[in-house]
């Protein structure tokens, strides 16, 4: 997945004056308190270095376990804590999400970017909790984690006994309204001229696709059907395998097609194209998770609001708005428990499938032991991680092997393997041809 952030975040310090030249300190004070009086949840605001925007006077009363830790690493000349908050605010601005991770003294905590006019500038960190009662592996990971700073644990075990132990649905929830708590004070001001650029922009593109597309007919009226199945199939494999950004881009193609085919003066024909476009990506959803009942509803409002359309702008408008609220189904009613979990994995291997992965480095991503992490990915998505990481790159695969400039040796070393013969053997046990084969068939 790409980052979502398009500017580059300023420096620690920089980052913590602007953030409190947006919003008062202390009506951010009193939210995070109000907070945690509600959900007994302790929260701060760090800035991109993970350093506090408060002072000590400001700030929330820690856990004892987290104020031992603090004492330690200070004894030590370490900052062990600040660095993972710095790393979790970057990967919750790289998702543009709440991001659940493991703290460097064995706590769940979770980070919530605060993101203003596509700039990252600090994020909410919670926790300071666990999500399970604690159990023997528990206490050897905890000595380990924390072996380099003291060989005295007794004093952290008895402060972690007093840890909240917090359901999955509990942090998922909490760190969905920090979230929204924190980025709806830093934004509203700059809500309406987003949604101005970006419409601009969808026309913008719209029109230029719509050119373009019109300049090529002739040559592509032989093979529009197959250029369209296989445009939907490429749609419907990036909404199972969460590729959401793909799938922006791949939809927005196919509604220009539609439009440069059938043109302004036939709607009838359009809005036709556009519901049975919509109702491909309505099923897809439901393989990715969506509730099957969710679309009926969602399908029947397009329709009726397709109807009140009266030009391709507005058509075009009404589409990508059902798309982004099935995104959002996907993203919000996902079976999966620990969905965000589970999307951050996959946002790992989408960025990585060039390299050789290891079930090691994916969990690590995450910060989660490798058997959490195949346990939850196999119960959320009936797939094996490793076998994932296989499809991933395989669809990477197919769409090299539509370019004859690459040979598959080639192919086969930008996929992380080795071994063109075994990238062949995978190919051929997946895709029931060898990749020759698959670029002759197409």
């Amino acid at each position: 997945m790409k980052n979502s952030v398009g500017k580059e975040s300023r420096n620690g310090p920089d980052t913590r004056a602007h953030l409190l030249q947006l919003v008062d300190k202390n009506l951010l004070v009193e939210i995070l308190d109000a907070f945690t009086n509600v959900t007994g949840l302790t929260a701060n605001i760090v800035d991109t270095a993970g350093r506090s925007i408060f002072s000590k006077a400001d700030a929330q009363i820690n856990c004892s376990f987290c104020q031992l830790i603090w004492k330690l690493e200070k004894q030590k000349g370490i900052q062990r804590c600040k660095g993972a908050y710095a790393r979790a605010g970057k990967q919750a601005a790289l998702f543009n999400e709440p991001y659940i991770f493991r703290c460097p003294g064995g706590l769940v905590e979770w980070a919530a970017p605060i993101i203003v006019d596509g700039e990252h500038l600090g994020s909410v960190i919670c926790g300071q909790v666990l999500m399970w009662e604690p159990e023997e592996f528990f206490w050897i990971e905890l000595e380990e984690m924390n072996r380099v700073l003291t060989d005295d644990f007794d004093p952290l075990f008895k402060a972690a006994k007093e840890l909240q132990v917090v359901s999955g649905e509990k942090v998922q929830s909490a760190a969905s309204l920090l979230s929204v708590m924190a980025n709806y004070i830093v934004n509203a001001a700059w809500q309406s001229m987003q949604r101005k650029k970006e419409l601009e922009l969808q026309q913008t593109l719209l029109n230029d696709e719509i050119a373009t597309r019109k300049s090529l007919e002739e040559k592509l009226n032989s093979q529009s059907l197959n250029y369209y199945i296989e445009k939907e199939k490429s749609l419907i494999g990036k909404i199972k395998l969460g590729g959401l950004d793909e799938c922006r881009k791949i939809f927005k193609v196919m509604l220009a097609d539609i439009f440069a085919e059938a043109g302004q003066n036939n709607l009838a024909v359009v809005r036709a194209r556009v519901f049975e476009l919509v109702v491909v990506v309505s099923r897809a959803s439901v393989e990715a998770g969506v509730n099957s009942e969710r679309p009926i509803g969602i399908n029947a409002a397009f329709m009726q609001e397709l109807g009140a359309c009266y030009s391709t702008e507005a058509i075009n408008t009404a589409a990508l708005k059902v798309l982004e609220r099935y995104f959002k189904e996907i993203q919000t009613n996902s079976k999966s428990k620990n969905r965000l979990a589970i999307e951050g994995i996959k946002g790992f291997i989408r960025n990585n499938y060039d390299r050789n992965l290891t079930l090691e480095e994916i969990a690590d991503s995450v910060y989660l032991s490798p058997y959490y992490v195949s346990r939850i990915f196999k119960e959320s998505q009936s797939i094996t991680v490793m076998d994932y990481v296989t499809r991933v790159k395989l669809d990477e695969a197919k769409k090299m092997l539509g370019n004859t400039r690459y040979k598959i040796d080639e192919i086969a070393i930008r996929l992380g393997y080795s071994d063109a013969s075994y990238f062949s053997k995978v190919f051929k046990k997946n895709e029931g041809m060898t990749p020759t084969q698959f670029r002759q068939s197409r």
